[in-house]
């Protein structure tokens, strides 16, 4: 046995672009798992995956041509089924032995040894598959798993049978180093020819020599570069490359990179331009039509600003690309006068006349129009800019949330939804509306995803809050609940975005005065919307870094104002660092336990005539001297101070389990014991539910 490099290919009609990275990962992926698995790679390696607009390709180093065979044990059946009473092989162990192929092997069979001896045995030897069986099976099942966003259906060659797949295939190389390997997938036998660059290559058909001269050959011959990141970084160094000669930047943009190199065999970056006249419409416009429509990379000055010249990846290198940069200029030109156009209608007619137009808009069949949610959106923005700045925040807030919707109705919005908020700021402004007003109007979007900045302001900040909140009363209200990764709403998003500005920004506001600013009483709801914004914030909380235990000791509490938080996970950092954290937070746990088992509530309160023991005496002394200080340090909102000074508990909670029975036989003396364990289980609790520290 053998090992060389294996490569297959597969060379297809163009894949959808957005999807090209992934279908190459996947194929790799799948085909190195299966191969493995059939034990015909000998060890962990380095595979090389190749994706091109034409084709997918994995470059697996050092495969068998056959796996080794191995011994092995298989158990056959139960002793008492397999041998008769005279120890001789029943009818059905020679079934059994037939079917594995070892009917001549009887007088083999063996009884295992304890644990296993109540079982029948035989050792025969599993005869490794070829690497033909085996790329056969990794093909079909790489085929089988790919995501394919939309599979196809057509005819092959013979012009009856059919079979589906992302993109019509046309040819499989299959080579084991230089080596064929007979294989056949998709009606396509295994060959080592395939097909360069559509117009650029050296010859039609590129014949590959051996799996480790693909790459090469490629674009040698076939003027490709068949390798993914390869492709990408080289069409990343050109656009630097060419943006540098014009002392501008190319704007940075992961996925319009992705889908570029997914669109290009053999890529050239060339330099384009369009009218300045055109940078009058406000640049986001500008940019999101040169990229979502012509896949441009737009060039930015040194502040930002958006130029008149772009970038474009052809996929043709002509000697004098004049043509192909004519031709894009042309393109993009009636794009560009198309967003002018649009932008000059829409200053036509204020946010405010477009108000009444939302009234004709269906929000949801059960919620109403869009007009009646910006009615609810509004008056909730007013109640919280009250709580936060008082009356003329309140009518800030109220404003920006009227007009924040209205800009749906423009053109503009209406041919790239992906500007609504930025373009309604810049109508705002256009109107005359306050700078704050036109800002928040923007802002009341965000944070739209993960890492994205909060409002600038606090009126903004008042109308993202408010559009959010509303969003997830309504819709838990009608039981429009997120279910798996389904999440039409982005309800999930909402909530983080509101945990993030409660707590980011530190505002003053707890859940339950939002819900009644919101005018949600059904408390159904109120516990269902609960439980999913504090299960977001442990998650997001987890995902900052925050241990396990001290998100639940904190989050377990549910504290009403999400802007302690923070202070509440430092305090309970610094308690579980000091050296009686460990004993408090199992004394914490066993008085819940305790107190949970009593009959009925138990009310913290303390009758001292009914103190007898010493320990109990000493525990309650030391509560009338923490609690006020603790409960002094909380009210001011020093939470660190405040779990600390429940270290001085330790000694008095230690003793008083040490040497007093709770449960009593004398009821009174029982209840008063109880109680003693209220008052110091509701000390210790205010900041976090201290027993979650307890292992």
């Amino acid at each position: 046995m053998s090992t060389k490099n294996l490569l297959v290919e597969l060379f297809v009609e163009e894949l959808p672009p957005k999807a090209l990275k992934k279908l190459g990962e996947a194929f790799a992926l799948e085909i190195t798992i299966s191969l493995a698995e059939q034990d015909l790679l000998p060890a962990d390696e380095a595979t090389l995956s190749f994706a091109s607009p034409r084709r997918l390709a994995v470059l697996v180093p050092n495969v068998l041509d056959k796996a080794e065979d191995e011994p092995e044990a298989i158990k056959l059946m139960p002793l008492r089924v397999g041998r008769g009473e005279d120890g001789q092989a029943t009818p059905a162990l020679l079934k059994r032995l037939s079917a594995i192929g070892c009917a001549e092997n009887v007088g083999e069979v063996y009884p295992g040894i304890p644990p296993n001896d109540g079982d029948l045995f035989i050792n025969r030897t599993r005869i490794g598959v070829t690497l033909a069986e085996g790329l056969q099976k990794a093909l079909n099942r790489a085929i089988g798993k790919l995501p394919i966003p939309k599979v196809m259906s057509y005819q092959l060659a013979d012009g009856w049978s059919s079979v589906n797949f992302v993109r019509p295939a046309h040819k499989l190389v299959a080579l084991h180093g230089a080596d064929v390997v007979p294989i056949s997938v998709l009606g396509l036998t295994a060959g080592r020819e395939t097909q360069g660059h559509r117009f650029e290559a050296k010859n039609p058909v590129v014949t590959i020599k051996d799996a480790d001269s693909y790459a090469q050959q490629l674009e040698a011959e076939g003027a490709v570069i068949a390798g993914f990141a390869a492709r990408r970084a080289e069409i990343e160094k050109q656009l630097k490359a060419a943006a540098a000669k014009e002392g501008l930047t190319p704007i940075d943009d992961e996925a319009l990179l992705d889908e570029v190199t997914a669109l290009v065999e053999r890529p050239n970056v060339l330099t384009c331009a369009f009218e300045k006249e055109f940078l009058d419409v406000p640049q986001e416009c500008l940019i999101l039509t040169m990229k979502a429509n012509q896949k441009y990379f737009p060039l930015l000055d040194a502040d930002g600003k958006l130029t008149h010249k772009f970038l474009v990846v052809s996929n043709i290198r002509p000697a004098d690309p004049s043509a192909v940069i004519g031709g894009n200029e042309r393109v993009v030109r009636p794009r560009l006068a198309d967003a002018k156009f649009f932008f000059d209608q829409d200053r036509k007619k204020s946010l405010m006349d477009r108000i009444p137009g939302l009234a004709k808009v269906v929000y949801h069949n059960k919620l109403g129009t869009q007009g009646e949610r910006v009615e609810r959106v509004a008056a909730l923005a007013r109640a919280i800019g009250h709580q936060l700045g008082g009356e003329a925040l309140a009518n800030a807030a109220d404003r920006a949330a009227v007009l924040a919707k209205a800009d749906l109705l423009t053109d503009m919005v209406g041919e790239f939804p992906e500007l609504q908020g930025i373009m309604g700021r810049y109508y705002a402004l256009h109107d005359g509306e306050p700078v704050e007003i036109a800002d928040a109007i923007e802002d009341h979007y965000k944070p739209r995803f993960a890492g994205d900045g909060l409002p600038r302001g606090e009126v903004g900040l008042c109308v993202a809050l408010a559009d959010k909140l509303q969003t997830l009363v309504d819709m838990f209200g009608i039981g429009q609940l997120p279910t798996g990764d389904k999440d039409p709403f982005a309800l999930r998003r909402h909530a983080l975005g509101m945990i993030r500005m409660l707590i980011e920004r530190d505002l003053p506001l707890d859940l339950a005065g939002l819900f009644s600013a919101a005018k949600l009483i059904d408390a159904r709801v109120i516990q269902q919307l609960s439980d999913f914004i504090y299960e977001r914030l442990a998650g997001s909380l987890r995902e900052q870094g925050y241990s396990a235990l001290e998100v639940d000791a904190v989050v377990g509490l549910r504290p009403p104002r999400l802007g302690d938080i923070p202070k509440r996970l430092a305090a309970v950092r610094a308690f579980a660092a000091l050296p009686e954290a460990a004993s408090l937070a199992a004394a914490n746990k066993r008085v819940g336990n305790i107190l949970k088992k009593a009959e009925g509530v138990v009310a913290a309160k303390v009758d001292a005539a009914l103190l007898k023991e010493a320990a109990e005496l000493a525990l309650n002394a030391s509560l009338e001297t923490v609690t006020p200080q603790a409960d002094a340090a909380f009210e001011r909102g020093d939470y660190t101070a405040s779990l600390q000074a429940l270290a001085a508990l330790k000694a008095p909670v230690d003793s008083f389990f040490d040497e007093v029975m709770v449960n009593a036989e004398d009821a009174a003396l029982r209840a008063n014991r109880l109680g003693l364990l209220a008052t110091l289980h509701q000390a210790m609790n205010r900041v976090a539910d201290l027993s979650r520290l307890s292992a």
